[in-house]
């Protein structure tokens, strides 16, 4: 994303039904700093989703103008430490659900089965959101390998608010019938009374998870102690679309390096990784090999 003069930008066209103004260069402005923080690319017509994300914001901080509130943003150190992390946790879209694109979890059971014997596997949900992913790879893991299995999950989120949410493990009864019945009762706890219609996720899949806040887009992240061995396979799905080419370049070759040689890389349905084929290598739909 190139900088671009703001003052050249026109003013949005005044709204009587908003709490606030919201200008054109606001806009901009917002689009400059969750690109530079997250890696995050907001295109012209995400204007009403993020007023809608940060007026609330504004109403938690009792700020009465967008434009005090990324002036404070830009330039206020202390402003920053406290509300850098709120501001990328309002601009991340989080949508999943248990065994969401089911056609990758047969070649994850095949891969595991496969590799099992081995040394430990050591697997990364690198977009965990509210732990629907990461429960979902683990359960696939007991399944393939068995209770005694030594394998264990990294499943980090740039999105602190969702990643308590996944430490949780608590759900809704219909969200979680998505797993199968045979899953269901194997797995999860239901709650009674006051928790009627929501289950738990059971101890037995969250020993085998460790959840961690980690931005792709920090130079730095390859070289923290989760990564001082190489993983074998790592879910990234529906993540790269939000960044543009050069950020999608720059992660791919991060991940490269902390993913075996024959590890695998899962992306989303709408995503396409061909064109860096000295990467990674096609190996069925949406799944890749680390060459």
């Amino acid at each position: 994303m190139g900088a671009r003069d703001f003052n050249s930008l026109p003013l949005s066209a005044p709204d009587s039904t908003r709490e606030y103004d919201f200008s054109g260069r606001d806009f901009e402005r917002v689009r400059q700093l969750i690109y530079g923080r997250a890696g995050i690319s907001l295109n012209e017509s995400k204007q009403n989703m993020v007023y809608s994300r940060l007026s609330r914001r504004l109403r938690v901080l009792g700020i009465n103008s967008f434009s005090q509130y990324l002036d404070r943003l830009e330039s206020d150190a202390s402003f920053i430490s406290a509300e850098s992390q709120e501001f990328v946790n309002a601009l991340t879209t989080n949508l999943t659900a248990f065994f969401r694109e089911p056609h990758h979890f047969p070649v994850l059971a095949e891969f595991l089965r496969k590799h099992g014997g081995q040394s430990s596997l050591r697997l990364w949900c690198a977009a965990a959101s509210t732990g629907e992913e990461p429960y979902s790879i683990v359960m696939t893991m007991l399944q393939a390998l068995g209770a005694a299995t030594t394998a264990r999950l990294l499943a980090t989120d740039i999105d602190t608010n969702v990643l308590a949410t996944a430490r949780r493990g608590v759900y809704r009864l219909d969200a979680a019938n998505q797993c199968g019945e045979e899953r269901l009762k194997r797995f999860f706890m239901r709650g009674t009374g006051a928790n009627e219609g929501m289950v738990r996720v059971k101890p037995e899949l969250t020993r085998l998870v460790e959840f961690a806040p980690l931005n792709l887009l920090e130079p730095g992240w390859a070289a923290q102690r989760q990564f001082a061995q190489q993983v074998d396979l790592v879910f990234i799905r529906n993540v790269m679309i939000y960044f543009d080419k050069p950020t999608q370049r720059q992660i791919l070759e991060r991940l490269a390096g902390v993913i075996r040689k024959g590890g695998l890389l899962f992306i989303g349905h709408s995503e396409n990784f061909t064109d860096h084929r000295e990467l990674f290598l096609l190996r069925g739909k949406t799944v890749y090999e680390r060459v």
